[in-house]
C-alpha cells in the first residue's frame, strides 16, 4: 500500500527547501571543529518556564527547520546537539545562534512524523 502521507511529507520537505530556506553554516565546536553549509527556514518559537519563585519568564528562541539528512558532520549524519552553532548571514550583518533551550526543554525535536526535518531552538551569542 501506498503511503500518499509520508510521500506528502517528503513534497512538503522539498518545497520548503526550495521555496523558503537561507543558507547557514551549523558547526560543532571542540577540538576538531565541524562545519557543514546548509539550508534552513528561519522561525521562532516561544517558551513560558516558571523561575522556581511564582513568576512565569518568556523566552522566544530563534529557531531553524533543518533537513536531516542536510546535517552531516565530519562524514556523518548527525543529531544536533547543545552548544552547535548556525552563523546565518543577512544584509543587517553577521549573526551566530546557539543551540540551546530554557530549563529542561530540548534543543531540538522532529518537526514532522517521518522525521525528515529537525526544528533547532537557538539563542543570538554573537553580532
Amino acid at each position: 500500500m501506498v503511503d500518499l502521507l509520508g510521500q506528502a511529507c517528503d513534497w512538503l520537505t522539498r518545497q520548503r527547501e526550495a521555496n523558503m530556506t537561507t543558507v547557514v553554516d551549523y558547526s560543532r565546536p571542540g577540538a576538531t571543529a565541524l562545519t557543514v553549509r546548509l539550508a534552513a527556514t528561519p522561525g521562532s518559537t516561544p517558551f513560558q518556564i516558571e523561575n522556581g519563585y511564582g513568576v512565569m519568564e518568556q523566552f522566544i528562541s530563534r529557531d531553524y527547520l533543518i533537513t536531516a539528512s542536510d546535517l552531516v558532520l565530519g562524514g556523518f549524519v548527525v543529531q544536533p546537539q547543545p552548544g552547535d552553532r548556525i552563523t546565518e548571514t543577512t544584509a543587517a550583518g553577521t549573526f551566530v545562534y546557539e543551540l540551546m533551550s530554557p530549563g529542561k526543554e530540548p534543543c531540538w525535536r522532529w518537526s514532522d512524523p517521518y522525521r525528515n526535518s529537525i526544528r533547532v531552538h537557538t539563542k543570538q551569542v554573537q553580532t
